[in-house]
């Protein structure tokens, strides 16, 4: 696979030499919805940030723009892709820190191409990690994992209560689904990434490298392009803006936490700056009980935000779909004092106020063809 080419108005698309005067914070797939909301915090503070992607997702150009646009030099983009070691060690080698969120996200994908699949996710990360080893450094590796790590549920206990599938354990609807749960990789996606959660966490054992994993729940703000495979919270209201139906897979009752991507964004800040108590940790990341809702709900506010009645298309079920995934964050809570602050419907408020600005630049990246992401 290799990337598309790059928005015109992007600056400076080629791998650079990357002289500098400090060691600059890398984001692996930094042009990527979370990646640039991340890159934007640091650079607003001041640091270097290196953003390192090959822009194969439609959109990731125009988040590349944006931060050069707000940030200009201090943002140095490298088009480089993690199935290549040799093309990411330069950018690695002098790096302060190391975020890791370059992936194949979508599970429709890896059923299609699981072996593209697991280049990207699994072999990409270990390149990641083989950067940063071959540093001889102790360089910090923050990874974005995925609550798919725990498969389906499908052994979770389950009722239909009102609009959502609940789980009948009290303490699992009071608190989420913790660490301690089993992995149970399921679907080429689930596998890919679990597999680079591990080879993540194993790196601080084998290798002394401090590594934390970040098991991702939905994240959903301003500059996700969201498409019907990934990002559903943005594709649900960017459908209702354009007056298109919204297919929905199953009954509509299945149950997410669904986290604003400024929380998100804080919760990575929070593990790099306390990695060295919690190196080869895995965190679970996302809204909690709190921001727990069903796809149903997320579409009745959306309908009260846009103001119209919205056409829905029901599908089967898909392959590897959870009935019910809130993340049990108290782990992250206890260890850095992280809370999610943005409630989910002040955040799909927030989602729908950007949308309605940047709908040109939304509009045309929906019109690309689809292409399979890195």
């Amino acid at each position: 696979m290799s990337g598309r080419p790059p928005h015109k108005r992007v600056p400076g698309l080629s791998a650079p030499a990357l002289a500098r005067k400090k060691r600059a914070i890398v984001v692996v797939g930094g042009s990527g919805f979370v990646g640039c909301n991340l890159a934007n915090s640091y650079l607003k503070e001041g640091e270097d940030v290196i953003v390192l992607d090959n822009l194969s997702r439609p959109g990731v150009d125009r988040n590349l723009e944006w931060l050069a646009d707000n940030h200009g030099s201090a943002v140095q983009p490298v088009i480089a892709d993690i199935r290549e070691l040799p093309a990411i060690e330069p950018v690695i080698k002098d790096a302060k820190a190391v975020f890791h969120l370059a992936a194949q996200t979508a599970v429709t994908t890896s059923l299609k191409q699981p072996i593209d699949d697991f280049e990207t996710n699994a072999r990409g990360t270990l390149n990641v990690l083989e950067a940063v080893r071959r540093t001889g450094r102790r360089m910090p590796v923050i990874f974005a994992s995925t609550n798919k790590v725990y498969g389906a549920l499908a052994g979770m206990q389950m009722k239909e209560i009102g609009s959502r599938h609940l789980p009948t354990d009290a303490t699992t609807r009071r608190y989420g689904v913790s660490e301690a749960h089993p992995l149970d990789f399921c679907t080429p996606y689930g596998c890919s990434k679990g597999v680079a959660d591990q080879y993540v966490l194993d790196y601080a054992k084998s290798f002394g490298v401090p590594t934390a994993v970040l098991r991702m729940s939905c994240v959903y703000g301003p500059r996700q392009f969201g498409t019907e495979d990934q990002g559903w919270v943005a594709h649900f209201l960017i459908r209702a803006l354009a007056g298109q139906p919204i297919s929905i897979y199953g009954d509509g009752k299945q149950v997410r936490d669904i986290l604003h991507v400024s929380d998100a964004v804080a919760a990575y800040r929070a593990v790099l700056k306390s990695i060295d108590n919690l190196e080869g940790r895995a965190f679970n990341l996302g809204g909690g009980p709190d921001n727990a809702v069903s796809l149903a709900e997320v579409l009745w506010e959306i309908e009260l935000l846009s103001g119209r009645r919205l056409v829905t298309v029901t599908s089967d079920w898909r392959a590897g779909d959870q009935l019910y995934f809130v993340a049990d964050t108290r782990a992250l809570e206890q260890a850095v004092g992280w809370k999610a602050h943005t409630s989910w419907r002040q955040g799909l408020r927030d989602l729908h106020a950007w949308l309605l600005r940047d709908w040109i630049a939304v509009d045309a990246v929906q019109r690309q063809p689809r292409r399979v992401t890195a």
